[in-house]
């Protein structure tokens, strides 16, 4: 599954605190939350998932939608 790939493919790019892909096989939703986040800018962190996934991105995901937090960010939505 491409999920699969895209999981694999951002956990193994960066630290993730936690990580959820789901999609329907070419639309696809990420929630990631990582320190490696921090003092970046919301297009600076959208550009790490980018390079994480690198060819995918042009080739078999046609739209991903990026949630993108800190653990703090991430403590305050859910705390």
């Amino acid at each position: 599954m491409l999920e699969d790939s895209i999981y694999k493919a951002i956990n193994s790019y960066i630290d993730c605190n936690y990580l959820d892909v789901t999609g329907d096989g070419r639309h696809f939703d990420a929630v990631v939350v990582s320190n490696e986040f921090m003092g970046k800018t919301p297009l600076e962190r959208h550009r790490v998932i980018y390079s994480a996934l690198g060819d995918m991105m042009k080739d078999q995901v046609h739209a991903l939608s990026m949630k993108l937090y800190t653990i703090n960010e991430w403590g305050k939505l859910n705390g």
